[in-house]
C-alpha cells in the first residue's frame, strides 16, 4: 500500500491502494512513517536530496480508512494522537525539501499529510475541505489551524458546518496551496521541478524550511527573522556548496551542487 524508491537524489514516497482512494488505517499509517524514516536515512548518506509524495488513481487520499471501524470500540485519540500526529511531525522534519502531487479528494489525514509538506501541487479539480459534519465527526490532522491561519474563521466554519468542498483551484487562490494545474499535467510537472530542486543546494533550502517554521510557530516578527537569517547565511557561507555558487557566478557557469 505505500511504496518508496529512491533514484537520482529523490525519495518518491507513493500511497498505492487506489481502489479505497488511498485511505489509510493503521498500517497504513505505520508504513508510511517507516517509508519516511527509510527516505530520512538515504538522506543522512548524501542518495537523497529531495522527496516527492503522491497518491495513485483518481484520488491523493480520502482520509482515514473507516471501512472496519465501529464507533463504540474506537480510540480516536490512539489514531490521531498516537499514530497520525507523530507521522505529520516527522513528515515535516524531514531533512531535505518535500513535495507533494495531489489530485482527487484529499481529506482528513490525507489533508494533514499535504499540510506536513514543504510545497503541494495540486489539479485544479482536486477536492479539500471538511467532510467530517456528515459523518458527526469534526475536522483533524491540523486542519483547523491550517484554514483558519489561511481563510479566516468566517470562510473555516463555513467549510466545516456545511462540508462543501473546494476545488484545488479555489484552494490555491484562497492561499491554501502553491500552484494548481491540469491534472493531466499534474504529476509530469511536478517531477520536472523535484528533479531540478534534488541537484539544488540542500544546506541552504534546509535552512529556509527551518526559518519559515521558526516564523510559523514562534510568530518571529521582522527584526528576529533578520537576525536568524544572518546566523544561518554566516554558517552556510563556511560550506562547500556556497563557495561552488559564488565561484560559477564568477566564472558565469551553471553551479554543481553537492547538497
Amino acid at each position: 500500500m505505500i511504496s518508496l524508491t529512491i533514484a537520482d537524489g529523490i525519495a518518491e514516497v507513493v500511497l498505492d491502494a487506489p481502489q479505497k482512494l488511498n485511505s489509510l488505517d493503521e498500517q497504513a499509517l505505520q508504513d508510511l512513517a517507516q517509508a519516511y524514516d527509510d527516505a530520512a536515512d538515504a538522506a543522512a548518506r548524501g542518495e537523497v536530496r529531495a522527496l516527492l509524495l503522491r497518491g495513485e488513481g483518481r484520488a491523493f487520499c480520502a482520509g482515514r480508512d473507516i471501512a472496519g471501524v465501529t464507533p463504540e470500540s474506537d480510540d480516536a485519540q490512539a489514531y490521531l494522537g498516537g499514530l497520525v500526529q507523530p507521522l505529520l511531525k516527522k513528515m515535516s522534519s524531514f531533512p531535505a525539501p518535500t513535495f507533494a502531487a495531489a489530485q482527487g479528494a484529499c481529506l482528513g489525514v490525507g489533508l494533514g499529510l499535504l499540510l506536513a509538506t514543504d510545497v503541494v501541487y495540486v489539479a485544479d479539480t482536486a477536492k479539500f475541505g471538511s467532510p467530517f459534519a456528515k459523518l458527526g465527526a469534526t475536522l483533524d490532522s491540523g486542519g483547523h489551524w491550517y484554514f483558519t491561519e489561511r481563510l479566516g474563521m468566517h470562510r473555516t466554519l463555513d467549510l466545516i458546518y456545511t462540508a462543501e468542498l473546494m476545488s484545488g483551484a479555489e484552494a490555491v487562490a484562497q492561499g491554501l496551496f502553491s500552484r494548481a494545474m491540469p491534472a493531466e499535467e499534474l504529476l509530469a510537472n511536478t517531477r520536472g521541478i523535484v528533479a531540478r530542486v534534488a541537484t539544488g543546494a540542500t544546506g541552504a533550502f534546509n535552512a529556509s524550511k527551518e526559518l519559515v517554521a521558526h516564523i510559523r510557530d514562534q510568530r518571529l516578527g521582522l527584526w528576529e527573522s533578520m537576525e536568524e537569517e544572518n546566523v544561518e547565511q554566516a554558517r552556510l557561507c563556511k560550506s562547500e556548496d556556497y563557495a561552488e555558487g559564488f565561484l560559477a557566478f564568477q566564472e558565469k557557469r551553471s553551479p554543481v551542487f553537492k547538497g
